[in-house]
């Protein structure tokens, strides 16, 4: 199968002109949202975009706002998301969907009514048919509710089904749900709803070097600043660098033992030996082990460093 096609991110272009710059020329039928996770929610919904595009012979498409509405709407948003960009384009690639359309959102995008926004995407996105959630809502002053654009779409000839949010074990599969498990440092809860293990994303810098000295050199990860972060505590982790998953074990937190400091994320890599300083790391969360804690002793502290990582060896090998 042919990976997607998707349009150009070309910064500084303002939506409009990305919409007026993409012509299709075979119907589509599509979904449109942020989309941050990609996680099990949206990949039902986007099998129902795909079902109907089948239906009625057009191609299915997502269209991705490269920049979270709200982030436009309210300039005080501090975004905490479960994906970079790039990554999630990435995974809007793999669903099997036939077009990947990503937009920045603006001000001046945010000024149009649901109905001149629905003009533009039947215009150059060639849209046929819609598929949202029941609480999908779209332009100015989120005016076009689903009862709005039910209307819209016996008048402006386009296809409207509205999909029920998909449910794990009784509970709704939201972005906020993966966020607050995240938040609690539930990673197992975050996974399973997002259909894979939470990945935090950035590069290694150089740390005060306090891991080599008690015998655990680690690396010291710089995330990317808009990714939510697990709770502060100690995890068994895949370490990705340079395309190779490698066992580790990893502390979020303040490293109490030593006095108060900055929030860090720490690695230890097990069975490493090499120098990371600068490189990119990708980090799989899969366990939770233990919170942090205060230890009365360095000497405690790293005897628990010592169970940790054979914990963490523990839980990776059978995952």
């Amino acid at each position: 199968m042919q990976p997607p096609a998707y349009a150009r991110i070309i910064p500084g272009m303002k939506a409009l002109e990305v919409l007026s710059q993409t012509r299709l020329d075979q119907p589509t039928v599509l979904t449109l949202g942020v989309f941050d996770g990609v996680h099990l929610g949206h990949r039902h919904l986007f099998q129902h975009v795909k079902e109907e595009a089948a239906r009625l012979g057009c191609q299915s498409a997502v269209l991705t706002f490269t920049v979270h509405p709200r982030q436009v709407l309210d300039p005080a948003f501090r975004p905490s998301l479960l994906t970079t960009l790039e990554r999630r384009i990435q995974l809007l690639r793999e669903t099997g969907l036939d077009l990947v359309l990503p937009i920045p959102f603006d001000r001046e995008l945010s000024y149009l009514t649901a109905s001149e926004f629905v003009a533009l995407l039947r215009r150059h996105l060639c849209m046929k048919g819609l598929v949202v959630g029941p609480d999908f809502a779209m332009g100015h002053r989120r005016e076009g509710t689903v009862e709005a654009l039910q209307h819209m779409a016996r008048h402006m000839a386009f296809t409207l089904k509205v999909v029920r949010t998909f449910q794990l074990e009784g509970a709704e599969v939201r972005s906020t749900a993966i966020r607050r498990a995240l938040a609690q440092g539930d990673v197992t809860a975050a996974a399973r709803m997002l259909g894979r293990p939470y990945l935090l994303e950035g590069k290694v810098m150089k740390g005060e070097g306090r891991g080599r000295e008690l015998g655990f050199p680690t690396a010291n990860l710089a995330p990317d600043p808009s990714l939510a972060l697990p709770a502060d505590g100690i995890y068994a982790t895949w370490a990705i660098v340079e395309g190779k998953r490698l066992p580790s074990a990893t502390s979020i937190g303040t490293r109490p033992t030593f006095g108060p400091g900055d929030r860090t994320i720490e690695t230890f890599i097990i069975d490493f030996h090499g120098q990371l300083y600068g490189q990119p790391m990708s980090l799989e969360f899969m366990a939770r082990l233990r919170d942090e804690q205060r230890f009365d002793s360095v000497e405690a502290l790293v005897q628990q460093m010592h169970k940790d990582v054979e914990q963490a060896r523990e839980v990776l090998e059978r995952s």
